[in-house]
């Protein structure tokens, strides 16, 4: 796995997710790519390394898709000019992180494919644990690859499946139940929208309405942005097919509610806070898991802060619960994105310093509980640790809104391999002393459902129970989303 992509957004030691999706099928005609665009635009912190959006007309020419994707933000990659050229009715759109390799054009969604029924347009949220044997059979019967990415493995078997299958709803159900792993998939065939994820329900995906179009996309925040009104989220295992005729669903793949794993992270740090998924609150999720840590791990102190952005509900639960002030004590430099040149290694402090400064005035001669959703490889904890004292924070107490990394994941967020992990074989004690804290506490693992108001979770990368067989092999060095 390729370390620099799992560079922290402020620190350098964060998780990533890999990808947002979204879909529009407008009944009225209107053209979709510029509303795209601006749900896209919310979705920009699932994937910041590349975008696109691909768009046709239903009345028009069948097949004819129109798309454009690059390299970089959202509002880098499109103009009014090449949003303007994209005349279409029903389109996809995506946001881009991968976990490893290459991160080039090619590999930027939506994939567009041209093949004997017509075309079709996928993006794709997830990771896949038998990319390799498809990709391999599909590849000795004559396939050629273009991209690096497991999603085009899903798009050929689409498109296989449709060959012998009456609708193209069908060939997308006969096409997933030979993938194992993590999706969440939106597919623009020339008159449908379709939507399916897996049966564990690993990513979220929703249903949203605005006037007479209708809308699929990774987080509700999306629809809150172009003024959509959220239907319901697509089931675990769920299908649903989009037409002027309504929603069409197919449930067959789906499992007992009791096999259901939804990815936790998506709670404590990935979806934005003004989202709901599954109808559960992320920020009451994060609300509480403040609150656990409070009744769970306590400590006198002066001052409750969190670390930007994902660490700043949980320490107002925190706060709220322990009675302790709430404060700022970080700033954050906005304006350091995907493009940010990192100093080298022997530097690497200064990374940290430009993307994050410390308020003195907040902290000097006060005791401060720190909280922050996760320590992965501990390589920057240490350093924010470093920047409170050096502000004049007397005391400084970390507390984790996740329990400790112990294993990697293969469904989608990017946990390494187990050596590279900081609570690998070392107890709280020695992590604490390693990121120089006066004091170090965890979110219990027994009060993750709690977060999840009972949805049933994945507790993988906490636990080594994943909800299927894992990989024999760590293959995500070779493909990636």
């Amino acid at each position: 796995m390729n370390n620099d992509k799992i560079e922290k957004n402020i620190s350098g030691d964060e998780l990533h997710e890999e990808c947002g999706v979204f879909g529009m099928y407008d009944f009225d005609g209107n053209d979709v790519a510029s509303t795209i665009y601006y749900g896209l635009f919310a979705l920009q912190h699932r994937g910041q390394e590349s975008c696109g959006i691909a768009v046709s007309e239903t009345s028009g020419p069948k097949g004819k898709v129109t798309s454009y994707k690059g390299m970089g933000l959202v509002n880098e990659v499109f103009t009014e000019e090449n949003l303007e050229a994209m005349k279409g009715d029903i389109g996809v759109g995506h946001v881009r992180y991968s976990t490893a390799g290459a991160s080039t054009r090619e590999n930027a969604q939506p994939l567009v494919l041209n093949y004997v029924k017509g075309t079709l347009a996928l993006a794709h949220n997830g990771n896949l644990i038998n990319a390799k044997e498809l990709r391999h059979d599909l590849e000795y019967t004559g396939a050629i690859f273009q991209t690096t990415i497991d999603s085009e493995v899903i798009a050929y078997h689409i498109a296989r499946e449709r060959l012998n299958s009456k609708t193209v709803e069908e060939a997308v159900g006969r096409a997933i139940r030979k993938i194992k792993g993590a999706f969440s998939l939106v597919v623009m065939s020339p008159r449908k929208l379709i939507g399916a994820r897996d049966p564990f329900g690993f990513k979220p995906l929703c249903i949203g309405k605005r006037d007479n179009a209708y809308i699929l996309a990774s987080e509700t925040c999306a629809l809150d942005t172009i003024g959509a009104e959220y239907v319901r989220d697509v089931l675990p295992g769920e299908i649903v097919t989009i037409t002027p005729e309504g929603i069409q669903s197919d449930t067959s793949l789906c499992l007992p509610k009791e096999q259901e794993a939804r990815c936790i992270f998506e709670y404590i740090y990935f979806a934005r806070p003004d989202s709901h998924i599954d109808g559960v609150s992320v920020y009451g999720s994060r609300i509480k898991a403040g609150r656990f840590l409070a009744m769970d791990s306590p400590v006198e102190a002066d001052l409750v802060v969190g670390v930007p952005e994902s660490g700043n509900a949980a320490a107002l639960g925190y706060s709220m619960e322990s009675g302790i002030p709430y404060g700022t004590a970080f700033v954050k430099n906005g304006y350091v994105g995907r493009t940010f040149i990192k100093p080298k290694q022997s530097n690497r402090e200064s990374s940290v310093k430009v993307k994050l400064n410390v308020l003195e005035e907040s902290v000097r001669g006060k005791r401060v509980i720190m909280i922050d959703d996760s320590i992965v490889r501990g390589t920057t904890s240490d350093r924010i640790v470093k920047m409170l004292r050096e502000a004049g924070a007397t005391e400084v107490h970390v507390r984790i809104s996740s329990p400790p990394f112990l294993w990697p994941c293969y469904f989608g967020t990017d946990i390494p391999e187990r050596e590279q992990l900081i609570a690998y074989n070392r107890t709280i004690e020695e992590i604490r002393d390693i990121i120089g804290a006066d004091s170090l506490g965890y979110l219990g693992i027994d009060r993750l459902t709690e977060l999840s108001e009972g949805l049933p979770i994945c507790t993988g990368c906490f636990n080594g129970k994943y909800p299927m067989e894992p990989p024999k092999e760590d293959i995500r060095g070779d493909y990636e989303k």
